[in-house]
């Protein structure tokens, strides 16, 4: 982190008012306050888990809703009940809002019981009750701008919109899934954009995640019902549920790929937690079976995936407000080679200042001694300062490849790109594409970048490597099986969910037209439970929190995407992380009956037992966790310690030590 002279900035706010909210913005959660967060309170109350909680617009109140099917509304700063209710639920609540601009009084349930009530807290009421879902209801969202409306998300697949002063017993259709991806759709979770109210982003079962513009949807209906009144339409005639522009998806680039083979090991992959950053330019989402994704809503990029269909490629696509032709990530396959894009900045043989010198050397030692986060971590600080340096990216593609987490060769890809954009002739990191290439099952296209680099570096054509790489891209590519070859030209990436599904061709077109993340969290499990959130912290969104599967929440910076802080907050799982909205303050709950508040603790308090001080050992744990066979994961939960896990994914090691000879993966 940057350091700042924090004496010149108080003496400025005490002669200028004005600058006090810019004091306080950038100084609500700074480095010194993560490294002595601890525990303040517990708030006991609740006789069941407590899965939602939210905070009201000045952080003076905070509600909580659990499986007791009771809301209670605290005074977080005195540690007191202010208020409980019984919500008339007959099941678990999964999601509390306050209704904006009615002064806090009223109060939104969402819960398993399919229902969505609305409560007035001055007289612990129940005013209006909703019954047109027919699944569980997971999340609530509401919209600053737009006062007597909200919105619901259930697992009928179906998004709803509520406005109070229209109709008080009946909800719209707003958005509904199964028209698109099936029966089977469940929505699980959804945010509007805090500056632009007219985006709601939604998360459901599988890996996309989508944004849709309310508005443009609202509008297109509004003339569909115009011109059904005034024209005669024909029984084959056939209306989209959302017109075109309206919607836009976003998905981790390999994770289409991998789908297949999560759901052959019964791993699922489902978006349990979806948020936009306090600017409205970022939007998070909690992967569930996976990691942590940040999409860059204005600067966006496409998965490098290196089958997008030529119907694609001349798009116009619609985000946050604005038009942007379909971008590219700077490297295309054709026929006969891999043409690199993008400009040269730097070369790779850029002197770096002693710091950042100093830091690639403190990662190559973490590299030889096989210490594979940290060296990714010292890699990340160096490249967040000196984004231009090609030999960064290279390595820190080796440190991935080694670490072989989930996502990591997709990542080791990404830089690997970055490099060769910034050197053409970086031999380490066109070898290493053809490799994670693939390790990612694209393997024509390692077999041809891998003959690209053989043209290129003649001297390295019959090294051990390129011989031991070419022998298990051809293996790969015998072993086909027919009934692969007997699929044509579909894209692998976009493919159907179920083999009972049929997708209609307007969304496979998103799908396609879908844009790839930004940053990637590591070190969280996300498995076990359906509601796990993840959040920024501080208001600029300097930092990134999410509750796991082993009791802990994790912090990470959000520009490094470097893990800082692990701290223990529940017996069994977290799942709720609310950041209070200007304090370094946040509200933390999980399986445990409480509501536990965390805040920085004075420098001459002593050890903070919440503090889990092996961050990779915890990471690490996590990863075998997310990988294990089924039963082992519920007999983990149960408290059973299984050993033996292997602490890498399923496709084990590529042993490209013993077989990379001259371009081998070591660090440069």
């Amino acid at each position: 982190m940057t350091t700042v002279n924090i004496t010149r900035e108080i003496l400025h706010r005490q002669i200028r008012d004005r600058r006090a909210s810019g004091f306080q913005r950038s100084f609500h959660v700074t480095d010194p306050f993560i490294k002595r967060l601890g525990l303040e309170a517990e708030l006991q109350g609740h006789t069941g888990c407590v899965n939602c909680l939210e905070w009201n617009e000045q952080g003076d109140l905070l509600a909580s809703g659990s499986d007791d099917q009771h809301a209670i509304i605290w005074d977080p700063f005195r540690h007191k009940k202010l208020t409980t209710m019984h919500t008339g639920h007959a099941a678990n609540i999964f999601s509390v809002k306050f209704l904006p601009h009615t002064g806090d009084r009223i109060l939104v349930t969402g819960a398993a019981d399919t229902k969505v009530h609305v409560h007035d807290l001055t007289v612990k009421e129940t005013i209006h009750m909703f019954s047109d879902h027919t699944n569980r209801v997971k999340r609530i969202a509401t919209a600053p701008m737009w006062p007597n409306t909200f919105w619901s998300a259930a697992e009928d697949g179906i998004i709803r919109q509520y406005d109070l002063r229209e109709n008080s017993k009946h909800s719209e259709v707003l958005i509904d899934l199964t028209e698109f991806c099936g029966q089977l759709a469940e929505a699980k979770c959804l945010a509007v954009n805090p500056r632009d109210n007219n985006y709601l982003a939604v998360g459901a079962n599988g890996p996309f995640v989508r944004l849709y513009d309310i508005r443009m949807i609202h509008n297109y209906r509004k003339s569909l019902s115009q011109n059904t009144s005034a024209a005669v339409h024909t029984f084959c005639d056939r209306q989209k549920p959302i017109p075109d522009g309206a919607g836009q998806y976003y998905v981790a680039g390999h994770l289409p790929v991998k789908l297949r083979d999560y759901n052959n090991r019964l791993r699922v992959l489902v978006a349990t937690y979806v948020t936009f950053s306090p600017d409205g330019t970022e939007l998070l989402v909690n992967m569930g079976g996976e990691q942590v994704y940040l999409f860059d809503l204005t600067f966006k990029q496409r998965p490098y995936t290196f089958v997008l269909p030529k119907m694609c490629q001349s798009s116009t696509d619609v985000q946050n407000g604005k038009t942007t032709n379909g971008v590219s990530n700077g490297i295309h396959l054709t026929p006969s080679h891999i043409r690199f894009t993008e400009s040269k900045t730097q070369s790779s043989f850029t002197e770096l200042p002693p710091h950042l010198e100093k830091i690639k050397q403190q990662a190559n030692n973490a590299f030889a001694r096989q210490q594979w986060t940290q060296a990714i971590q010292l890699y990340s600080l160096g490249i967040h300062e000196a984004r231009g340096n090609a030999m960064l990216y290279g390595n820190r593609a080796a440190a991935y490849m080694k670490r072989k987490w989930d996502g990591d060769h997709y990542d080791a890809l990404r830089d690997c790109v970055k490099a060769l954009a910034l050197n053409p002739g970086h031999l380490k990191a066109h070898f290493r594409l053809a490799r994670c290439l693939f390790e990612l099952k694209y393997v024509a296209e390692a077999l041809e970048c891998l003959d690209d680099f053989k043209g290129k570096f003649p001297e390295q054509a019959h090294s051990s490597a390129c011989d031991a790489l070419d022998k298990d891209i051809k293996a790969a590519l015998y072993s086909k099986s027919d009934s692969e070859d007997k699929k044509g030209n579909s894209s692998i990436r976009f493919q159907s969910f179920s083999r009972k599904e049929s997708i209609p061709e307007d969304e496979v077109v998103l799908r396609e037209r879908s844009f790839d993340y930004k940053h990637r969290y590591c070190g969280h499990c996300n498995t076990t439970t359906d509601i796990k959130e993840a959040n920024f912290f501080g208001s600029k969104g300097q930092y990134i929190v999410s509750g796991s599967d082993d009791g802990s929440f994790f912090i990470w910076e959000k520009e490094t995407t470097n893990l800082v802080r692990i701290l223990q907050g529940d017996e069994s799982i977290v799942n709720c992380l609310q950041p209070h909205p200007s304090y370094c303050f946040l509200a933390t709950s999980g399986i445990d009956p409480v509501v536990r508040l965390w805040n920085p603790r004075p420098e001459t308090d002593g050890d903070n037992g919440r503090v889990v001080e092996d961050m990779e050992g915890a990471a690490q744990a996590n990863q075998r966790r997310m990988n294990a066979d089924p039963l082992e994961v519920m007999l983990l939960n149960m408290g059973y310690r299984i050993t033996g896990l292997r602490g890498v994914g399923p496709d084990g090691s590529d042993d490209e030590d013993s077989s990379e000879g001259p371009v081998q993966c070591r660090t440069s």
